[in-house]
């Protein structure tokens, strides 16, 4: 047997635009219509030969897209809005037939692409529970084994017999994903809808996509938050304008993603001087994120050292300078804001006309995994003048991908906190059974 789960060769999907909804007709107007349906039939072939494929009135929101995902991969699927993501899960799924190409699934395929997918809204969700369930194929059985763990996994045990209509989008979407991750499908096909919830229900989620996984299901997960898929796939998919613009290991596509306009870059840089941020004190020419080698560093591991550089140049001969990085997370807190107060023999002191490349050194095991942003800036102090300022300069993603050597541990479920640092820790146990006695602190 192949140990190709999912095969997609040539795909294609074609949609029609600026159809209008016919509108209200009287008997009179349907009659006529009826009477000249032949007539518009031989003129609309006309139009239709004439306009041929991919016309004006024609999209594609999938253009030739081929690939392989094996048994018990997990891959990433992103890209900006309108990049074909959805599109590509609704073949998948079969919701939709393609225009072009092929499709084969090998094993039972279990979505969660949309609040309203998948549910019957005039039955329960007990109801709703056993017909998903026939779906997949699965027995009585094996569905009453599963069906204790679907319903605390949702916490709907109160509205269980209550029609899912009735239910909010968020009581919806928990029930679906239950059924869909419980009902051991060979085959998950994840998309955004999991923003429909709650933070403490995604995290829920995630950790529950990350046991389906490693039981070696296949997962293709489609989503906006580049941190969930740092941790989840080591392969990621990355869609632009209905093609694969990269398709390898998550590092690689995120990169891409962050450099593609939709996001701050790593890195940005001004060649005008005269143009560049600042005033007649400084200006900035040039922020970054690098590694220890000096390659610029989209997404960097949790475990490694990074720096952010800020290049300015100094037009006030005798300036007392201040650099200064502020690193944001993607819910805008301020996470650590850092000086050069490390280097004495140029924090607030004077400096000579010309330029400088200051670098903040961040130790690994310090920040947790997600996206973050950085603010430069360069000021002085007593007093304090910002003299030169440029919010989410630059951005990049800390990715924990689990190889040991971080603060996790074997810990698979999300950790939370805004840092993780790798801190030191002292066990004793005295063989006596006696209380521990203190140890001084190294």
């Amino acid at each position: 047997m192949s140990d190709v789960a999912i095969r997609v060769e040539g795909l294609g999907k074609r949609y029609r635009i600026g159809r209008r909804t016919a509108p209200y007709r009287s008997l009179r107007e349907s009659l006529t219509n009826a009477a000249m349906a032949p007539w518009k039939r031989l003129r609309d072939g006309f139009h239709r030969s004439d306009r041929g494929r991919g016309g004006d009135d024609t999209i594609w929101a999938l253009k030739d897209v081929s690939l392989e995902v094996r048994r018990g991969e997990v891959v990433g699927v992103i890209g900006r809005n309108g990049a074909g993501k959805s599109t590509l899960l609704k073949v998948l799924s079969r919701i939709t037939e393609p225009t072009e190409g092929r499709v084969e699934l090998t094993g039972r395929v279990g979505s969660l692409l949309e609040v309203g997918t998948g549910f019957h809204l005039e039955l329960t969700g007990r109801e709703n529970i056993f017909l998903n369930g026939a779906i997949l194929g699965m027995r009585r059985a094996e569905i009453l084994r599963k069906f204790d763990e679907i319903v605390a996994f949702a916490e709907i045990d109160k509205f269980l017999d209550t029609p899912v209509k009735h239910y909010s989008s968020g009581m919806y979407v928990r029930l679906a994903f239950a059924v869909a991750a419980h009902l051991e499908p060979e085959i998950l096909l994840v998309d955004e809808v999991l923003a429909v919830g709650d933070a403490a229900f995604q995290k829920k989620c995630l950790g529950k996509m990350e046991l389906v996984a490693a039981e070696g299901r296949t997962v293709l997960f489609v989503s906006h938050s580049m941190a969930s898929v740092a941790r989840l796939c080591p392969r990621t998919v990355l869609l632009q304008t209905g093609s694969i613009g990269v398709d390898g290991p998550s590092k690689h596509a995120l990169a891409r993603y962050l450099s593609d306009g939709a996001h701050s870059p790593a890195s940005r840089e001004w060649t005008d001087v005269s143009s560049a941020p600042g005033g007649p004190v400084v200006r900035i020419v040039a922020v970054r994120v690098r590694d220890t080698s000096g390659q610029l560093a989209s997404v960097v591991d949790i475990r490694n050292e990074f720096g952010i550089d800020v290049d300015f140049v100094n037009l006030q001969e005798g300036a007392r300078l201040v650099p200064s990085v502020h690193v944001h997370n993607d819910m805008g807190l301020n996470v650590f804001t850092s000086i050069d107060v490390s280097l004495p023999s140029w924090y607030n002191k004077p400096h000579p006309a010309g330029s400088f490349r200051a670098t903040c050194w961040i130790p690994g095991n310090l920040l947790a995994e997600g996206r973050f942003t950085v603010r430069a800036a360069v000021s002085t102090h007593s007093p304090d003048v910002v003299h030169a300022d440029v919010p989410e300069a630059v951005s990049f993603f800390v990715s924990d991908n689990m190889a040991g050597g971080e603060a996790r541990g074997s810990f698979a479920r999300d950790f939370p906190g805004v840092v993780r640092p790798l801190l030191r820790w002292t066990m004793d146990h005295p063989p006596d059974g006696s209380a521990p006695a203190e140890r001084e602190r190294p």
